[in-house]
């Protein structure tokens, strides 16, 4: 398996565990979603995507009405999508995305939890070039599908690596390629189950089990916080 399905299989939010936790964040994506764009999923593939997310995750079909009934509410105009760029212990990198209505409240929280553990807060555009951003998108492979054959017709909606395990497809490509590989697959009729934007670390390290523990405890404290998205680091 390639590198790319690697780094799906372990990013599946394995510390958003708890609903109480992962819905909220899912809702914050929806509103976004709908906020910049219809609140109508089918004129708006932006939140269909992040409603297909929500779903494959279990959130309630009224948690998810109610995000998007948020997008007009005037406590959403100030909701921004933030990022912050940090230096960990033992040459770990972390890449933090963030959506809040307060950024002055949320780079505190972020620096406090880096700076608190040995780490820094960098200045924005330091790690970019660290990390390259991909495309990920999931779907059921059926007995009518071929693996070969969707590959070459995925191929100039930019297609770059198309893996399958256990009946589950995982097509990778360039970030630019988000939106035309979404409308190509829903073109033949295939249903996706999950589709995210991903950073992928270009130079990947490895570090100890004893290092491990000591970052697993910055990244579970960051994603903690309820305006932090997705929390990516540069750990093989």
């Amino acid at each position: 398996m390639g590198r790319a399905f690697e780094y799906r299989k372990a990013s599946k939010l394995k510390r958003w565990g708890a609903m109480s936790k992962l819905f909220p964040k899912l809702g914050k994506i929806i509103t976004m979603a709908a906020k910049e764009g219809s609140s109508d999923p089918d004129m708006n593939s932006k939140l269909r995507t992040a409603i297909i997310n929500a779903k494959s995750e279990n959130m309630p079909k009224d948690n998810i009405e109610a995000a998007i009934k948020r997008a007009s509410a005037k406590d959403t105009a100030s909701m921004l999508e933030v990022n912050y760029e940090c230096k960990a212990p033992h040459g770990v990198l972390i890449f933090v995305e963030s959506m809040t209505d307060n950024n002055t409240r949320t780079v505190a929280n972020v620096k406090n939890i880096i700076t608190k553990r040995g780490g820094e807060l960098l200045t924005n555009g330091s790690l970019e070039f660290m990390f390259d951003r991909k495309a990920l998108i999931e779907f059921k492979l059926t007995d009518e599908m071929d693996i070969e054959e969707l590959e070459l017709e995925l191929i100039d909606a930019g297609l770059q690596e198309i893996e399958e395990e256990d009946g589950v497809c995982f097509v990778t490509a360039d970030y630019t390629s988000f939106g035309t590989l979404n409308l190509a697959l829903e073109d033949m009729k295939i249903e996706i189950t999950k589709a995210n934007l991903e950073r992928m670390a270009n130079a990947p390290i490895s570090i100890s089990e004893q290092q491990q523990v000591e970052i697993d405890k910055i990244l579970e404290k960051l994603e903690d916080d309820e305006d932090v998205q997705k929390v990516f680091t540069n750990i093989e």
